[in-house]
């Protein structure tokens, strides 16, 4: 009787958290969404919305055709980017002087606007629908599967979609046992890199005794080019919410904090405006859903500093001290926040738990692979045709991310590797393009999953530099408390360094193997234990590109600028002086209509002259010996 009557009492209070008038409308309603994600924002969002907006009033739409601003569709490179729905046309790349037609054809007719649509990169033809979108056709959605539909300021939007009923699940059944067990039994792992066992993290949290259990989202999401977390909190913010609701209830918490980057201000804006709105509805704060349980969740802004990636360095932070890591014989889920039993997963861990309550752990299962379960959120950047968002089942291959929802590389490039797993991450080759995408595999390669972040390279790209812009980083970033990190990450970008600067030896290249492996087993958090990735794997798979740099003296892609030089074809050169005048320190001399030529003591080899160059007249080329000398004396 009782349980009827708390189930009673929760459908209630769902139905008046609901109000289905400030929803956007069914799929069947005539709307077009706007992506109002970062980049399409970038890019002029507002002035493409305010144009819509106008021209739809203009023309007496205003009561018949709704506006929906959403999130990011996850094509970010297309921006700004509109689908007029119910038929779900695609437009990308707009500008406000395209609403006009777009309203006459699209709205008021039937029809589409052929200039403005989609074209495929490989064949150039049209793809007038968003399903057809190879980018989105290859991808398989539980975390985004709302993102691009839901207005992310709108709570009414996503109760419409489902939104809050896996919590009004768990809270009915009244079973924190169960939540943990079906947790466990979907085979989620942590999304922010170390996959631990989500459900075995929870259930040693929930049996180690404290004062009080709390509950940490991270969103601090530091690694170069990633911004799978941004995205969930600038797009679907509720859905985080709900999964920490779910989480806590599961460990016996009653109190939790999303620790976020200061760098993400839209994303903390959404998420406040998220928790406002929750705490409105009973959701969030005290007596949630007339349960009688109470949960609240706090915003702690971290000041940049990547290691407060690592939890215990984020746990410090959010206690007012310095973020540094502690030895890791302490274990969060027994000793963290204040001491006490803490669980802290990444956001985009949290944003599947709504999924895997709804819709069951064995469907959850039966999506990846036997050891690492469910799907992945990927940010492909770099020399992909399609750079953006990409979410797929884990096990999908390399090749099938990068060339089939890719679009492959960007003309004229031809691929040679793709990192991932952020700064930390290692470098695989073109031969390794058919690996299954899961933890197992990925670390049996020498690279990582890290937090998703999947950079591509070109054959333009010189991996000693490519290398030592992560190791630059890293060492940047060191906290400074232990000697392996602090000291030894110094050591590795100097030796890469003078590699790069053509003064290296093959006592270098052994040397850097050794300090590696000094800073991976004596580190005391991971950013020291696995910064040398990019090295290890550079010299794994690119040695013979390393070693043209130490005893050849020369960079094979023609990117370190004491390796090469730039000079003038004289059967290409026409002496139009475009060159001469763009060189920033006036090396180049030539009179008009002559041949010219660079004066190589003044060339800071900025590569300007060769980008400005209509002839293709200035190659680059291997420095002379002598010059390299010269450089080293």
């Amino acid at each position: 009787m009782a349980a009827t009557s708390r189930q009673t009492r929760i459908k209630k209070a769902m139905k008046a958290a609901f109000h289905p008038e400030l929803a956007t409308g069914g799929e069947d309603t005539v709307k077009i969404r706007v992506c109002a994600g970062s980049t399409c924002n970038a890019t002029g969002r507002a002035a493409v919305s305010d144009a819509l907006t106008k021209e739809l009033a203009k023309r007496g739409l205003s009561d018949k055709v709704e506006v929906v601003l959403t999130g990011c569709h996850g094509l970010c490179q297309e921006g700004p980017i509109a689908v007029v729905h119910p038929k779900g046309v695609f437009y990308p790349r707009l500008k406000a002087k395209d609403m006009a037609e777009i309203v006459e054809t699209s709205v008021v007719g039937d029809d589409v606007v052929e200039r403005l649509l989609y074209r495929d990169p490989e064949t150039g033809d049209a793809i007038a629908l968003e399903k057809d979108v190879p980018f989105y056709a290859g991808q398989t959605r539980i975390v985004r599967a709302e993102n691009g539909f839901i207005d992310p300021t709108s709570i009414d939007d996503y109760l419409s979609r489902g939104g809050y009923s896996a919590l009004a699940k768990v809270l009915a059944d009244e079973a924190p046992d169960a939540v943990v067990d079906e947790v466990e039994r979907s085979g989620l792992r942590g999304r922010g890199g170390a996959g631990f066992p989500t459900g075995t993290k929870w259930r040693y949290c929930r049996a180690n005794p404290g004062e009080k259990h709390y509950l940490i989202a991270n969103g601090d999401e530091g690694d170069p080019g990633a911004f799978m977390d941004r995205a969930i909190l600038e797009d679907n913010p509720h859905s985080l919410v709900e999964g920490m609701l779910i989480g806590a209830f599961a460990i016996g918490a009653d109190e939790g904090y999303v620790y976020v980057r200061h760098e993400y201000p839209l994303a903390v804006s959404r998420l406040r405006h998220a928790l406002e709105q929750a705490r409105e509805r009973g959701l969030l704060g005290d007596d949630i859903l007339g349960t009688g349980w109470s949960f609240d969740l706090k915003i702690n802004q971290g000041a940049g500093a990547f290691v407060c990636g690592e939890s215990t360095a984020l746990t410090a932070s959010i206690e007012g001290h310095r973020g540094m890591p502690r030895g890791k014989h302490i274990r969060t889920v027994a000793h963290g926040l204040w001491q006490q039993p803490t669980d802290l997963n990444n956001v985009e861990t949290f944003a599947n738990v709504p999924w895997i309550v709804n819709h069951g752990a064995d469907a959850f299962a039966a999506l990846g692979t036997d050891a690492s379960k469910g799907t992945k959120i990927f940010s492909l950047t770099g020399k992909a045709r399609n750079s953006g968002l990409v979410e797929v089942p884990m096990g999908a291959t390399l090749r099938e991310v990068i060339f089939d929802v890719g679009g492959g590389m960007q003309d004229g490039r031809e691929f040679k590797a793709v990192q991932l797993g952020g700064p930390s991450g290692g470098c695989l080759p073109a031969d390794l393009l058919d690996t299954p995408i899961d933890f197992e595999n990925l670390a049996k390669h020498g690279s990582m999953m890290g937090s998703g972040g999947m950079v591509v390279v070109d054959n333009e790209t010189c991996m000693v530099d490519f290398a030592k812009f992560f190791f630059e980083f890293t060492a940047q970033e060191s906290c400074g408390k232990c000697v392996p990190c602090r000291v030894g990450t110094q050591r590795v970008l100097e030796i890469l360094e003078r590699i790069s600067a053509g003064m290296g030896t093959e006592h270098d290249v052994e040397l850097l193997e050794q300090l590696s492996d000094d800073i991976i087993e004596g580190s005391l958090c991971q950013l020291g234990g696995s910064a040398p990735n990019p090295v290890l794997t550079t010299l794994r798979y690119f040695r013979d590109e390393v070693m043209a740099h130490v005893v050849e003296k020369r960079c094979p892609a023609k990117v370190c600028r004491p390796l090469i030089k730039y000079v003038i074809d004289e059967d290409a050169c026409t002496g139009c002086h475009v060159c001469l005048g763009a060189c920033p320190t006036q090396a180049i001399s030539g009179e008009k209509k002559q041949l010219h030529v660079i004066d190589q003591k003044l060339c800071i080899k900025c590569d300007t002259c060769r980008q400005v160059c209509k002839f293709d007249a200035i190659p680059v080329v291997d420095a002379q010996p002598a010059l390299v000398e010269g450089r080293q004396q």
